[in-house]
């Protein structure tokens, strides 16, 4: 599966020189790692997934990769065991919460626990153990907050997005495109008088490289211009407030809850913060 989402074929382009014959004899190939130089060709055949959707599913597998790194280096990558998974972060040691299936003096409950406090994490921590139940109605308070001042918050988000269509990468696209193609003819040119062209080869592929970078950078942009949009939609379509917790919506919205001492901090994937206070 993880190779079919990183596919390029499928956006139209190519990477030429996978794999290279070792022996012609055997026909014996094998995976190229830097052994032989590769080539990578944008369009080389019709595409069945649109670009933008690939590159935003290239973001979001990085995204994934490592949603949380602790304050002692340890990386903790994406989870969909629960919806608040890494989701609950420590206030006091920075660490994520877990679920824990808490049997206290006979009394059966679910609630989250700094893993500092689970797990040898070297820090050491003494942040409160907070109930699922609290933190269902921690949310939906943050939520009836952001609808009960629908106008101030509309204002906020609308400045989140100028700042973000202001980070264009056009520019950095077409310098590299134009780049690109001055190394593509002078490869050519290298090829057909069978000259050394290794360091064109290697440019063209650190480009291709930097050209992919940018492209997911772009990706991110619209995928946070798209939240803010989302955002914004939600805070004109709904009433005054929620009355249940709504998972699908809690999964839509939010994207961290810090929990502190005294109160909860609940960040929207818009860039929308809300403070709860006990």
């Amino acid at each position: 599966m993880n190779q079919i989402l990183r596919n390029e074929k499928y956006i139209g382009d190519a990477l030429l020189q996978k794999t290279y014959t070792t022996d012609f004899l055997t026909k014996t190939r094998v995976k190229n790692h830097g052994v032989v130089p590769q080539y990578y060709v944008e369009n080389s055949h019709e595409a069945i997934i649109p670009r933008e959707i690939f590159m935003q599913v290239q973001e979001e597998l990085i995204r994934r990769r490592i949603v949380h790194t602790s304050p002692n280096g340890k990386k903790r990558t994406y989870s969909s065991n629960h919806c608040f998974s890494q989701m609950i972060v420590c206030g006091t040691c920075g660490e994520v919460f877990r679920r824990v299936h808490w049997n206290n003096r006979g009394k059966k409950s679910v609630v989250w626990r700094c893993v500092s406090r689970l797990e040898n994490t070297g820090l050491f921590c003494e942040a409160r153990t907070v109930q699922e139940s609290s933190l269902v109605q921690i949310l939906i308070k943050a939520i009836n907050e952001t609808l009960g001042e629908t106008d101030t918050f509309l204002s906020i988000l609308e400045n989140n997005i100028v700042t973000v269509i202001n980070q264009d990468n056009n520019q950095a696209l077409a310098d590299i495109d134009k780049r690109l193609g001055e190394l593509q003819a002078e490869l050519l040119k290298l090829a057909s008088t069978k000259s050394d062209y290794e360091d064109v080869a290697d440019e063209i592929h650190s480009l291709r490289e930097q050209k992919q970078k940018v492209q997911v950078d772009s990706a991110s942009k619209d995928e946070i211009k798209k939240r803010i949009v989302d955002m914004s939609a939600f805070l004109n379509q709904q009433p005054t407030s929620i009355a249940k917790y709504d998972e699908t919506l809690v999964r839509r919205l939010i994207e961290k809850v810090t929990i502190h001492e005294d109160k909860f901090t609940v960040e929207f994937k818009s860039g929308l913060t809300v403070d709860i206070e006990e």
